[in-house]
Formats: structure tokens, sequence, C-alpha cells
């Protein structure tokens, strides 16, 4: 199978994409899957003030992460780095409710009273939603994306478990860092793009993480975040809380973006009795394969991951309602479940004040887990333009501290 090498550049490509900082750890490598002839991506790294900025332009009820998204862009776009006639504006969504269905609305109004109501907002989703905004993909696209996001999973796993133990400071992001670039440079040529040499490099990496020196005479506290996509996986929306608890000596764990991706094909997108469905099936096959091959490789190494989705699924039969699928749906109460069954017994839940699926599906449940699991504690605080980050914080403290 051969994937082109990536020879575009900003001046090259027909427009420039905007994506908006969603994920921290994974953007370093899927960001290469979003390199064609039609699309020069831009991950936004603007944070000073996007809060207060977004919040000019939507109402303060809604969403945190829109007034993120909508902050971040117009301070990109004031910025005049780009020239304006080719920007395209990216609205990750799976094409279901919440930011599916009112984010790309709700952003296009925000973007037209801030002045830019001629840059067009595109969708990234597999739901033929708006298909005259639909981001344009194809197979090496996706396939760069599905090694990006594996490989940056492990990645993002194994430093986690190890940057808080080791006697080197700086020892676990160096080793990180020389994996993203190694790998880069792979998803740039196009070559070692294969199931053979994924299956290789977990293991190497994995071996690379277990040569740093580490103290592990002092247990530390073990935390484990669930919660919505934004907010668990970008520091913007969790205020930071990945180093919050490695600076007061705690580790944290959070799960791998694959789990989501497997959840989302399951819960949408097989259900179906058509073509699309049976692609969807396959294609859901491997990523269970792949993801069962990297869970092999951490535990031979002596690291810790949560079991495979459809293991993780079935333990989670009879504690959460696999009808709720909207957004992250019941993936946020099995994450929890699972950690807590496999030893990680307290759960941060960070959450938008006001989401109902968090709401709904994570807080509305969490009592009624740790009843009938009969151990684990799950603590659930709110990320929000008005709320305090001191009570974000002393509740993340009490979990770490005081149970």
């Amino acid at each position: 199978m051969r994937i082109p090498r990536i020879k575009w550049n900003i001046d090259t490509a027909d427009n420039i994409l905007f994506v908006p900082a969603m994920l921290d750890m994974h953007y370093p490598l899927i960001k290469y899957a979003f390199y064609s002839k039609d699309y020069y991506p831009v991950v936004m790294s603007e944070e000073d003030g996007i809060t207060d900025i977004g919040l000019h332009y939507i109402n303060h009820d809604m969403c945190y992460p829109l007034s993120q998204f909508v902050g971040q862009m117009k301070k990109t776009l004031d910025s005049g780095k780009y020239e304006r006639d080719r920007v395209r504006l990216l609205m990750p969504t799976g094409g279901d409710a919440c930011r599916g269905a009112n984010y790309t609305g709700a952003l296009r109004r925000a973007m037209a009273l801030a002045g830019y109501g001629d840059v067009p907002v595109f969708t990234l989703n597999v739901r033929d939603h708006e298909p005259e905004f639909m981001m344009k993909f194809d197979f090496p696209m996706v396939w760069r994306a599905l090694f990006g996001m594996y490989y940056c999973d492990i990645l993002m796993m194994l430093l986690y478990q190890v940057r808080p133990y080791e006697k080197i400071k700086g020892s676990a992001n160096r080793c990180w860092a020389k994996w993203i670039r190694r790998l880069s440079r792979d998803m740039i040529s196009g070559k070692n793009l294969s199931l053979l040499y994924m299956h290789r490099n977990f293991r190497l990496i994995c071996k690379d993480f277990t040569k740093i020196k580490t103290d592990k005479r002092v247990k530390k506290q073990v935390i484990g975040l669930v919660g919505e996509l934004y907010v668990k996986y970008c520091h913007l929306g969790n205020w930071d809380v990945v180093d919050f608890v490695e600076q007061n000596g705690g580790e944290i764990h959070v799960n791998g973006l694959s789990y989501y991706a497997i959840y989302y094909m399951d819960t949408h997108m097989v259900r179906k009795h058509n073509l699309e469905a049976k692609g969807a099936r396959l294609l859901m096959k491997l990523l269970e394969m792949i993801q069962k091959d990297m869970i092999r490789a951490m535990k031979s190494y002596g690291f810790f991951s949560l079991p495979p989705y459809m293991q993780m699924k079935r333990e989670a039969a009879g504690f959460v309602s696999f009808n709720n699928r909207n957004a992250d749906g019941w993936l946020i109460g099995a994450e929890a479940v699972s950690y807590i069954k496999h030893g990680v017994e307290k759960v941060f839940a960070s959450q938008p004040f006001g989401c109902m699926v968090n709401h709904c599906a994570g807080r509305g449940l969490y009592p009624s887990l740790t009843r009938k699991l009969k151990k684990g504690c799950i603590v659930s605080a709110d990320v929000d333009s008005s709320a305090s980050k001191l009570n974000y914080y002393n509740r993340l403290l009490m979990l770490m501290h005081g149970y």
C-alpha cells in the first residue's frame, strides 16, 4: 500500500485550514492527515484572552468549548498572518448532537458578528451532515490519521505513567519528543505506514520508556480522567489538569482517543444496513485489532492500560445504559467503571457546565456507579467561563488527598 509523500506547503495548497486546539497529545502527528492539495492545516495556538473574546459573540450560557473555539479563531484571523480569502474554519464534529448539530451554526453566527461572515466553516463528519460544507478527505488522509491516533495514544499513556517518577527531570518528555520527530518523518514521507511497522514500533516505544530511570519507591496517587472530548484531551478545556495533578504529587491516566473512535462507529455507523455500514464494520474490526496489539505491547513491558474497547463495554453492562449515544454518551460512565474495576479507584470527571451528556450520562450516574461497585470514588467538577478555578482545583485535591 503506497501512501504519497506530503509535499504541499502553505503557498501551494488551495485552502488554509484553521484547526481548533482540541487534542494536545494527538495533533503533533494527526495534523499530517489534513495535508493535501486542498488543505494546509494550521493548528491554532492562540490562548491569551480567547475566552473573553469568544464571549463577545456567543451567549455565556452556551457550552464552554464553543467560547474557546470562537475566541481562538477570531484571534488567529485578527493576527493578519493568513490570506483571509483562503482560510477555512474547521469544526470537528461527528455529525450527531451537541457539537455536531449546534456548534456549526453557532460558530457561523459568531464569526459573522465578529466581521468574518465570509470565511467558510467546514465540518469533519462521516454522516453527510451539510455535505456542501464537508471537508474533503481520501484514503491516504484516513490512513495517516489512523497511524497518528494510535501512535499518539501509546505515547500519551506512557508519558503520563513515567514522567511523575523520572529521576532526571525532562527525560520522559525528551523520549516522547524523540518519537514524535521519528514518526513525523514517516507521516510526511508516507514510508513505514504499515501495520507490521506499527506492531514493531509499539514495542520499541515501550522499550524506550522502560529505559528511563525512575523512582517508584513512593507510590503516588493515581487519578483517572474522564469527560467530554475537549475537556478530556485539551489543556484549555480541562484547565491544565494533567500538570496540576503531577505538580501536586500525583499520576494521571487519560484513556486513548482510539476508544472514542471505536465507540463512535459502534454507536452510530454500524447500526445501518447498507454498504457504508459494512465498510464501517470492517474499519471497526481493524481499529479493535490495532488497539489490542497496542495494549498487549504496553502490558508486556509492565505499563497500565484499560482493557480493549469491547471488553470494557462488556464490563460496563448493568452499570451504564448503552442507549445514551449522543456525543461521548455512555463512554464516559463506562471508562469510570473500568478505571475503578482495574485498580484506579479515584476518578476525576471534568465537564463543561450544563453539558447534557456529561450531566446525564456522567454526573447523574456517579453515585449509582460507586454504590454498585462498592468501591472507588468519582468526583466531578465543571469548567466554564463563570466557574471558579479555585473550586475546581479544590475538588481535585480533595479527591487526591481527602478520600
